[in-house]
């Protein structure tokens, strides 16, 4: 059912139970769900078995009463056509064609925002994702996240919520060095596998790319940020540093780009620091009480939080554990004021979520429980030609996110990344995912998102051979649908915008992916069985207008995850 139509109903059954419920102190709560059993009907509701036993009556009888009252009452009428009552209490109702036909003209009237909701407005989300730190390209872990967090950011959209897109660079710290090193120790003529080379160097062809053009005294500039220009002298550790980081922010720029993803902002863990907020975290931490000296470390107590040990913050060094400016971006999120903050992460970040929380809670400033959300995905294995992939000789040690889109589309760098996108959002987060290259290449329904691609394009067709006007089916008959699979589509239809909103609750994106297979599974269906161009006037407009409206819908929901909806293939 349509959103309207649902709450149609749910006021249905208030305006029956009022007269029950006059006098008394009993509220209903009115839940309706779908049978488990489409043959019961289309609408369960077991309210009268929930008041039975406030109300004193037996729940069929409570029930009957609901039902004659809902009925008779005119503001169902052309909504409800029948009512029953199934076990001890069940009432099951069956919605009439008209009003599940009705979805057609809604989706033809809203077009590119139908499913689109007003539930967040004047709310503010800020959904970090990537975060890749600027030492290689992209891996296959990192596309798992630009994925995810790309598609969770247009859902959130959908729904009315203003979203901030965040990259965070973590610019700071020992694998920043160790860049530094690696391409210092190529300038001075070493490489992998020589006694010189450093053993905790990164290796990858990248780093001799970087060396080359540092010697040759190039400017590179990454989306934000300042220009770098390199010094060319092999002892300036510092120009080195500065000039490698700029380089590799280009580079991620350069595979975000092919992958069709765009940031709202970027932030960098060295301002943290040079802006003085990791200290102004640490003295909050210090001010709440919370913080004591041990063994030379500065420790937080966690354990007043739910963490299962204490956690150190500044080690006997002086510098800072890695929580500890964690804490300190997350204060600042909260001081831009957002109302939700959403992490896109590896599961090996799982380890993190409790002392961050922590240090939040900590500081006293009001920021809420559970705050930020997390949404942890697992590892991306990839196979090729029926073997593991487990290195690219551009990254040295990896599959990156330019290798699979090049592999993906066979040369054709948006098909490759159609299939990227589809396939790293096409299961639950947490679970571990195997793309297979082989699968994304071919054009059979074994490809999911060839197969999506595929409905919309069927759609293209028959259309093409329509000589209509599709402005003339806003006011189309739809009572000529009353096939199978006209009806499968039009529950189909009307199952988006839920579809959409339990997903953006959920920070389940995948669900969009499972929704758009089931579409295109409905219209494959439709297709065998039945011919939309007949001689029938009325049947082929009330057809011709199922078939736009399902082209919308999968255009729109294709959109929400960055894949196209290609007219022809």
């Amino acid at each position: 059912m349509l959103a309207q139509q649902k709450q149609d109903i749910t006021a249905l059954f208030q305006a029956a139970l009022a007269p029950l419920l006059a006098g008394t102190d009993v509220t209903a709560n009115v839940v309706l769900e779908r049978p488990r059993d489409p043959s019961h009907g289309d609408v369960a509701c077991n309210i009268a078995m929930q008041l039975a036993k406030q109300l004193k009556m037996n729940p069929r009888e409570l029930a009957t009463k609901v039902v004659d009252a809902l009925l008779a009452d005119p503001a169902g009428k052309g909504l409800v056509e029948s009512a029953d009552i199934a076990g001890p209490g069940f009432i099951n109702l069956r919605v009439s064609a008209a009003a599940k036909q009705a979805v057609v003209k809604t989706v033809l009237a809203q077009g590119a925002q139908f499913g689109a909701a007003a539930a967040g407005a004047g709310k503010k989300v800020i959904i970090e994702f990537v975060s890749a730190n600027p030492t290689g390209p992209l891996h296959v872990g990192h596309g798992r996240q630009a994925a995810l967090g790309d598609a969770l950011s247009s859902l959130f959209a959908s729904q009315g919520y203003d979203v901030t897109r965040e990259f965070y660079y973590n610019d700071a710290g020992v694998q920043i060095q160790t860049l530094a090193n690696s391409v210092q120790a190529r300038l001075r003529g070493h490489k992998p596998g020589d006694a010189a080379w450093p053993e905790s160097a990164y290796n990858g062809d990248y780093i001799a790319d970087i060396a080359a053009d540092f010697l040759a005294g190039k400017t590179v500039s990454a989306s934000d940020g300042s220009p770098a220009t390199a010094s060319g002298d092999i002892e300036d550790i510092e120009s080195i540093r500065a000039f490698a980081v700029t380089y590799l922010r280009n580079e991620q720029d350069i595979d975000l780009q092919a992958f069709g993803v765009k940031f709202d902002n970027y932030y960098l863990e060295s301002s943290l620091y040079s802006d003085g907020k990791v200290d102004a975290a640490v003295e909050m931490l210090n001010n709440s009480g919370k913080t004591y000296e041990e063994d030379g470390a500065l420790w937080l107590r966690t354990e007043d939080y739910g963490d299962d040990k204490n956690r150190v913050m500044r080690k006997k060094d002086g510098t800072y554990t890695y929580f500890v400016p964690d804490v300190a971006y997350h204060i600042v999120k909260f001081q831009r004021g957002f109302n939700q903050a959403i992490n896109v992460q590896g599961s090996d970040h799982h380890g993190t979520i409790a002392r961050v929380r922590a240090g939040l809670q900590a500081v006293n400033l009001g920021i809420p429980q559970g705050f930020p959300d997390y949404v942890l995905h697992k590892m991306v294995t990839v196979m090729k030609g029926g073997e593991e992939v487990k290195i690219s000789k551009r990254a040295g040690s990896y599959v990156t996110v330019r290798d699979l889109i090049e592999w993906s589309g066979g040369g054709d760098i948006t098909k490759g990344r159609d299939a990227v996108r589809f396939f790293l959002i096409s299961r639950k987060a947490d679970t571990e995912f195997v793309f297979d290259v082989d699968v994304a290449l071919k054009t059979s329904d074994e490809n999911p998102v060839y197969y999506v691609q595929y409905a919309h394009a069927r759609i293209c067709r028959m259309l093409e051979q329509w000589t209509g006007n599709e402005a003339d089916l806003a006011g189309v008959d739809l009572s000529p649908l009353t096939a199978p699979t006209e009806a499968a589509l039009l529950a189909t239809l009307a199952a988006y915008p839920e579809t959409l909103a339990r997903a953006q609750t959920e920070l389940g994106p995948h669900q969009i992916a499972f929704y758009l297979r089931d579409l295109a599974a409905n219209l494959h269906s439709f297709y065998f069985a039945e011919r939309v161009l007949v001689d029938d006037e009325a049947l082929k407009a009330a057809r011709i207008a199922l078939m736009v409206a399902t082209r919308q819908v999968l255009r729109n929901g294709l959109a929400l995850i960055g894949v196209s909806a290609p007219n022809k293939m």
